[in-house]
C-alpha cells in the first residue's frame, strides 16, 4: 500500500529536499507553503500522515493541528526550528503525535514517519470492532478499559484515545505495579533511542491522566515516582 503524506512547510528548500526524499522512499506527497493552503488540501483529500511546521504564514501549525483534530485522528508530526519545551508542550497538547527539531536528518524523519503510520494502522485495525469481548476488559473503580479495542469508559463517558495514549496505557495495564523509566517508555512506544527528551513523555502522561483519572492532578492509578518514572498502581 502506498501511503500519502501532506507536508505543510513554508521553507521551499526543506519542501524540495523532503518531498524528493519521501517520493524516492515510495510515498505520495502533496505540499503547501502556508497553513491555510495546507488545511484546504487536507479538507479536499485523505492523507495517512501530516508533517506540519509550527511557524508559518496565514495560519500557524498549532492552529492547523487544532482544526485537523476536530475531524480526524490522522498522525501528525511537528517540525520546528525553535527547539524548546514550550513548542513541544503546546504542539503535543493539541494532538500532535511526534516532534522533530530542525535541522533534522532525512533518515531520522523518514523513520519517524514510518513508525507513526505503522502505529496508526495497527490502531485503526482494532478500532472498528466496537463489541467488546468481556475477557479483554479491565475495571478500576468506575473506569473500564477494553484492551483489545482501546476504549476507555469513565462512568458513562467514553474517552477516545490517540494511538500513542492507547499504546502507553496498554503497556501499563499489561504490567501493573511495574515501574517504567521515561527511557523505557520511549524505547517501547516510539521504537527509537531515548535522547533525553522528557517533555514528550510528560505531555503524553498528562493527557492520558486527564482521560483515565477522576482527579488528574492527584492520580489514583497512573503514579509518578519522582526521579525514576511511572507505574500503574493496582490490579483489575
Amino acid at each position: 500500500m502506498t501511503h500519502k503524506i501532506l507536508l505543510i512547510e513554508d521553507d521551499a528548500s526543506i519542501v524540495e529536499m523532503l518531498e524528493g526524499h519521501l517520493k524516492k522512499a515510495g510515498y505520495l506527497v502533496q505540499s503547501a507553503d502556508n497553513g491555510e493552503a495546507g488545511l484546504a488540501l487536507f479538507n479536499r483529500d485523505s492523507f495517512d500522515l501530516l508533517v506540519v511546521d509550527i511557524m508559518m504564514p496565514k495560519l500557524d501549525g498549532i492552529e492547523v493541528i487544532k482544526r485537523v483534530r476536530e475531524t480526524s485522528s490522522v498522525p501528525i508530526l511537528i517540525m520546528s526550528a525553535n527547539d524548546n519545551d514550550v513548542d513541544k508542550a503546546i504542539g503535543l497538547g493539541f494532538g500532535a503525535d511526534d516532534y522533530i527539531a530542525k535541522p533534522f536528518s532525512l533518515v531520522e524523519i523518514t523513520a519517524r514517519i514510518k513508525a507513526a503510520i505503522r502505529r496508526a494502522t495497527i490502531y485503526a485495525q482494532r478500532e472498528p470492532d466496537k463489541k467488546a469481548n468481556p475477557g479483554t476488559q479491565m475495571q478500576f473503580g468506575n473506569i473500564v478499559v477494553d484492551l483489545d479495542n482501546y476504549r476507555v469508559l469513565k462512568g458513562n463517558e467514553e474517552c477516545k484515545l490517540t494511538a500513542k495514549e492507547a499504546e502507553i496505557l496498554r503497556l501499563f495495564l499489561k504490567n501493573p505495579n511495574r515501574v517504567f523509566t521515561k527511557a523505557q517508555i520511549y524505547s517501547l512506544i516510539w521504537n527509537d533511542d531515548y535522547m533525553g527528551d522528557e517533555n514528550v513523555i510528560n505531555v503524553q502522561i498528562r493527557r492520558l491522566r486527564e482521560k483515565v483519572e477522576e482527579e488528574p492532578s492527584s492520580p489514583k492509578y497512573l503514579k509518578t515516582l519522582w526521579g525514576i518514572g511511572y507505574k500503574w498502581e493496582g490490579n483489575a
